[in-house]
């Protein structure tokens, strides 16, 4: 297991969303990589300590990107999308993470 501990709320709160695209579903297929939003500040040895905890699977690495947000118009007032971070789970062969919910 990893040397480093890392506080048990902050791991459950790292993770905020998995992303389900066509681009994510792609590369979840190819690459058996597994893609979620996450916090901005969250370090790639946090995610893959979350993403084991959570989910009881080995991750063999976490590519991250950051995406800025668009600024959009709606009407007369301008908005802006927010800024997203998404990190690319990779997982030991063998391993897979069912996201759907319904028993396997």
């Amino acid at each position: 297991m990893s040397a480093v501990k890392f506080d048990e709320g902050r791991l459950m709160s790292v993770l905020v969303a998995p992303i389900v695209s066509e681009k994510a579903t792609m590369v979840a297929e190819k690459s058996n990589a597994v893609t979620f939003k996450v916090l901005q500040d969250a370090t790639k040895p946090e995610i893959k300590a979350a993403v084991e905890l959570m989910f009881k699977v080995e991750v063999k690495g976490v590519s991250v990107m950051n995406t800025k947000g668009k600024t959009k118009r709606f009407g007369k007032t301008i908005g802006r999308r927010d800024n997203v971070r998404k990190a690319y789970v990779t997982l030991q062969p063998g391993q897979e993470l069912n996201l759907s919910g319904e028993a396997a």
